[in-house]
């Protein structure tokens, strides 16, 4: 048995093994000397211990974590898959024995261990589970629904609406198909970019995977066997957004204490027994914190218990059955989630993945997956497409998914899982970019459509493309959602002489997020005075007291990001609660005419990428400066009157050519290496910054030969 490990010019790593397991085992060994700390860090917040070396700012994830039971949920999915699909369960064991290999070499290389006093520990079979539960958990946004509660208790039933848009909280993606109608070579194209919080290393890993079987590149999750979301057999390429599906449900529970533990209400109208025990969560350089978990049969808490919510200064009186009802808030939150339910994290699907030679074998893969519920766009090189949702969404009551449902009623149980839906490849093209489309059903908030309709705009412009034409798309910085902003400028009069040039200038504005506009950062200005002025209206002040809930779910809760993200629905509406938004246009053009910003765009919306440790000194504040917006196709969003520094944007971008895999394209925001001050760490930031892209070579004569470290025989 031989493994053969690559390098290209990018240090992005071709791995070539004599069989599947030998191959998933390679995969781990190289993406742990690659991304030995990133690995360690995502153990451990799976595990829910990352605070004993991050320290207090990561314990309300840890404790989300434990409470959850992520990692006790991937140990059910392992064993449970180990039952049904041993195969796919010897692959990700393969995958975990091969990290195991590769961390001593990779924490040597890694200045992060010593920087936290860490040494890594071994990975279990289940590790790549846990992983992708806690990658994923927040995912589809389930502390919406308590947004949405919390808008409808104080603003009334239609607020819900007024606000719902995908916000900072929400991952998303621009993702689009052209058939071979539409190309110049007769053969499909696939392009897009994930988008997610930008992490430092990078949440994709670009690697090339090849065994007899199968022969594939891709974007790999790292920690996670395969090639999930993004990848090129040779014969079929995929990709994969954000359905926007609800598939979490958030149980509002009535908890008691007994003498033999915990009870929770039954839609029955009796108590039954809970699941109880404690923890003690690590905090480093403070002292341990001990947490009850508790589990209903709704699922775990995640927040609250028997004595009712974190912030409560006093317990609820005992809770009568006979008189509780909707309108009771319950003392604890449970969460709801399908692997917690089914045991099933969807891995099977990934294998078949890996052998597909046609969208017929992708289509049937995909009736595996779980978790994240997904849209997703194939291609084969006979011609065929493929355009569906893919995983697994609860059929349940409509209440379900608008808010949290009292668990002592009835009529909130699940009843099976939805069909998934498909939608036709019109005209050769298909464009998804998280807007309303064929997960509509399945879901309550989309994204708006501007990102979905300026794409097919700019594929509509032409009859025939090629490769080469992509870049121009991922970059594009058009703003269709200042138009309502702008409407109202254009209506105001009795301005100043500041204030009404700054109007014309903006109103003469080509709309465009360019990083060197001073347009553009003069606008993002207005647009950030106003929705401080819409936010400090008092209507909105109940809204701005932090509710009692884990500090992990409140930027889904604050009142400013709400108001930013959607801000071109709230100046749109017939009617704002009676706030004078004339009056609120007016004084933030006002104040920015008085003191407009000095430089562009790119000055102040800098990049603003996650990592665990801070890089130290002030290295951190060298972040590049970017083009785009939350509402581009070069989504780099901000948090507009909080911020203009961008956490989240294009994890990668990607163009699959089915006419030649070698014509394909991509790129991270980083490098392929995880290690700061090697020559792959942020080799390729320069390319990202400007949307070009790195060429995929599958050519083994052009690569660099077998490292005899990085080789097994």
């Amino acid at each position: 048995m031989t493994t053969e490990t690559y390098r290209d010019a990018w240090g992005i790593p071709h791995l070539r093994a004599s069989g599947t397991l030998e191959l998933a085992r390679a995969q781990g060994r190289v993406t742990a000397l690659d991304r030995a700390w990133q690995l360690e860090v995502e153990r451990h917040r799976s595990q829910g211990t990352s605070a004993a070396f991050l320290g207090a700012g990561a314990l309300s994830w840890d404790v989300l974590a434990r409470r959850a039971r992520l990692d006790d949920t991937a140990r059910r999915c392992f064993a449970a898959l180990e039952r049904r699909d041993p195969e796919t369960a010897d692959w990700v064991r393969a995958y975990a024995d091969g990290v195991n290999e590769g961390l001593p070499a990779g924490a040597r290389r890694a200045p992060e261990f010593a920087r936290a006093g860490l040494t890594p520990a071994p990975w279990q079979p289940w590790t790549p589970l846990g992983v992708w539960l806690a990658a994923h958990l927040l995912f589809a946004g389930f502390p919406a629904k308590l947004w949405r509660e919390q808008a409808k208790r104080h603003l009334g039933p239609d607020a819900a609406g007024l606000f719902a848009t995908d916000g900072p909280g929400t991952a998303g993606s621009n993702g689009w198909l052209l058939s071979g109608a539409r190309t110049a070579t007769g053969h499909a194209l696939i392009a897009g970019d994930p988008h997610r919080f930008i992490e430092d290393p990078g949440v994709y890993q670009q690697i090339h995977l090849a065994c007899p079987e199968f022969d594939v590149v891709g974007l790999a999750v790292p920690g996670v066997p395969g090639i999930a979301h993004f990848g090129h057999t040779g014969t079929v390429a995929w990709a994969i957004t954000n359905a926007m599906a609800d598939y979490q449900d958030l149980y509002r529970e009535r908890l008691r204490r007994t003498g033999a533990g915990v009870q929770a209400l039954g839609p029955d109208g009796h108590w039954h027994r809970a699941a109880r025990h404690t923890e003690t969560v690590e905090i480093a350089g403070e002292p341990p914190l001990e947490i009850e978990v508790i589990e209903t049969e709704r699922g775990p808490v995640i927040a609250g218990g028997p004595e009712g919510l974190e912030a409560r200064l006093t317990p609820e009186p005992p809770c009568d059955p006979r008189t509780a009802d909707a309108e009771d808030t319950g003392t604890a939150l449970t969460l709801r989630y399908p692997p917690r339910v089914t045991a099933d994290l969807g891995f099977s699907a990934l294998l078949p993945l890996l052998r597909a030679r046609t969208v017929q074998d992708v289509d049937r893969a995909l009736d595996a997956w779980a978790e994240p519920v997904n849209v997703v766009q194939a291609a084969d090189t006979h011609g065929g497409t493929l355009h569906r949702v893919a995983g697994r969404v609860p059929v349940r009551a409509e209440s379900n998914r608008l808010h949290p449902v009292p668990a002592w009623q009835p009529g909130h149980d699940w009843h099976g899982w939805h069909e998934m839906p498909y939608a036709a490849v019109e005209d050769g093209i298909a464009v998804m970019a998280n807007q309303r489309g064929p997960a509509t059903p399945l879901g309550v908030e989309f994204a708006p459509p501007h990102r979905a309709d300026r794409i097919r705009a700019l594929l509509d412009a032409r009859r025939t493309w090629t490769a080469d034409g992509m870049p121009a798309i991922h970059t594009d910085t058009h703003l269709a959602s200042a138009a309502p902003l702008l409407d109202h400028l254009a209506a105001l009069d009795g301005l100043t002489p500041a204030a009404a040039r700054l109007r014309e200038r903006l109103l003469a504005w080509n709309r465009r997020m360019d990083a060197d506009s001073t347009d553009a950062a003069a606008y993002a200005a207005v647009r950030g005075a106003v929705v401080r002025r819409l936010a400090a209206h008092p209507v909105f002040a109940p809204l701005t007291e932090p509710p009692a809930y884990p500090e992990v779910l409140l930027p889904w809760l604050a009142l400013l990001p709400r108001i930013g993200h959607a801000l071109e629905h709230l100046l749109r509406a017939e009617e704002l609660y009676g706030i004078d938004r004339p009056a609120a246009v007016r004084a933030a053009l006002e104040e920015v005419a008085a003191e407009p910003p000095a430089g562009t765009w790119s000055a102040t919306h800098r990049l603003a990428p996650w990592r665990a440790l801070p890089y130290p000194g002030t290295q951190g504040d060298l972040e590049p400066g970017l083009a785009g917006d939350h509402d581009c196709v070069l989504c780099t969003s901000a948090v507009p009157g909080l911020t203009d520094r961008a956490a989240r944007g294009p994890a990668a971008r990607y163009v699959w050519d089915l006419a030649d895999r070698a014509a394909s394209r991509w790129v991270v925001p980083f490098g392929a290496d995880g290690v700061p001050g090697t020559p792959h760490h942020h080799d390729q930031l320069p390319l990202w910054l400007k949307g070009e892209l790195v060429p995929v070579v599958t050519d083994w004569t052009l690569l660099t030969p077998p490292d005899p470290t990085e080789e097994t025989r």
